[in-house]
């Protein structure tokens, strides 16, 4: 059963404070400091703290501990974290069923609580990211209850979760049974975010929820060619999908949803280097990180980032499954508005198709771009040369305000060999 932490005088300024969640089902809220306190943040990468506080974020959520850095540097902006101990993956090889890793991972979390508990910043524990992704030994929730009932016992000032991959009925249960030392539950949903309040209600869960990662139509969820390159949404797009996630699911449950962190402030490469960041790789903003400062201030920003309509090669869209052969001429062209009537200037790059296989974020590289492919490369319309060597690739544009902002498209296509 979850129930509320027991009350305690917070300490002086600068330790520990205390954080609790107070109310009934459907009623729930989580208070910092006795006052109600609503995280609505993000996931960060390091550096990108300080946009994040400007766009109108109170909070962050990590994966990893580390040394401790995030913290003070979270603090010294007013925000707080929710801060993940990364607990060992059965798909990456973590066996539940060794009983010594297994005592050794609870130690070493011991540690790192006894670390950090006192910290003002802190707002929450999470025990581990995913761990339902692709795992078949339940123990690893005896495992995660554990590791609650150790925090709980070294710091009562916290709440505990932990953050599932969707909200499935099996792992629901497997919580219920097996991890009752949890305080909420916590889902990372994407396209499925706008199915959540549903699921809850078929679920019947009364426990209080965080969405812990959101964002953008995930690139398991999308349609793919007939190659299996998966078609990503542009930039404008995804804002749309952001603002519609959060308003028609979490803003109307709040009561069942204490709070959301956004996927992902910054960038990374997942499937492609655009799909999950609202940053570019030199820190400018998409229109994703736009609609994320409607969603945490109520108002977008004075100067938009591009709306970036359509992309085409050929006078194809993804969805038509553009074939080409090698050595052979094509035109693209990318339709992109500009609030405020700037001068828009065009990057265009293509890629081979990342082959990567990796699931849950797991660290992907990259493909290098093809060099020598663009004919007159700063253009809405250009020329794209089709690579020599046969294949699956994928055009990028990005379109550039000058002021900061940036939209982005992109579109799979498949070369084959001319003779």
């Amino acid at each position: 059963m979850l129930l509320c932490l027991s009350m305690m005088g917070c300490s002086a300024q600068g330790g520990p404070i205390l954080v609790e969640i107070v109310g009934a089902p459907g009623a729930y809220q989580l208070h910092r400091g006795g006052q109600p306190y609503r995280p609505n943040g993000a996931g960060a990468v390091a550096g990108a703290l300080s946009s994040l506080k400007a766009h109108g974020a109170n909070s962050i959520r990590t994966w990893h501990v580390g040394d401790g850095q995030i913290l003070d540097d979270a603090h010294a902006l007013g925000l707080t974290v929710s801060l993940c101990l990364d607990v060992g993956r059965e798909r990456l090889g973590f066996d539940y069923n060794d009983q010594r890793a297994v005592a050794a991972q609870l130690q070493r979390f011991r540690q790192q609580v006894e670390r950090f508990k006192n910290h003002p910043a802190l707002l929450t524990w999470i025990i581990g990211n995913e761990l339902n992704l692709e795992a078949n030994n339940p123990k690893v929730w005896d495992a995660v209850n554990e590791i609650a009932e150790m925090i709980h016992e070294v710091d009562p000032y916290h709440p505990v979760t932990t953050a599932l991959a969707g909200l499935a009925a099996q792992d629901v249960e497997l919580l219920r049974t097996r991890a009752p030392a949890l305080d909420f539950y916590s889902t990372q949903v994407y396209g499925g975010i706008m199915g959540l309040d549903q699921a809850m209600d078929k679920l019947g869960l009364t426990e209080p929820l965080m969405v812990t990662e959101w964002g953008t139509i995930g690139h398991w969820e999308v349609p793919s060619t007939h190659w299996q390159a998966p078609i990503e949404l542009t930039s404008a797009e995804k804002a749309a999908q952001y603002v519609a996630g959060y308003e028609q699911v979490i803003k109307a449950n709040p009561g069942r949803i204490i709070g959301a962190y956004a996927f992902l402030w910054g960038q990374k490469q997942e499937r492609t280097p655009t799909w999950y960041g609202t940053l570019t790789e030199t820190g400018d903003r998409t229109e994703a990180a736009d609609a994320l400062q409607y969603i945490w201030q109520g108002a977008w920003p004075s100067n938009r980032a591009p709306k970036v309509r359509s992309i085409r090669l050929a006078g194809q869209t993804a969805h038509d499954n553009v074939v080409a052969e090698t050595g052979t001429w094509l035109p693209a062209e990318v339709v992109a508005l500009d609030a405020e009537n700037e001068g828009l200037t065009y990057r265009w790059t293509v890629r081979p198709e990342s082959q990567a296989k990796e699931v849950g974020g797991d660290p992907e590289v990259a493909p290098a771009p093809v060099p020598n492919l663009i004919k007159v490369a700063n253009n809405a319309k250009v020329a794209v040369l089709m690579p020599a060597e046969p294949g699956a690739y994928r055009l990028f544009v990005e379109v550039l305000d000058g002021a900061g902002g940036v939209g982005h498209a992109n579109l799979p296509f498949y070369v084959r060999d001319k003779n």
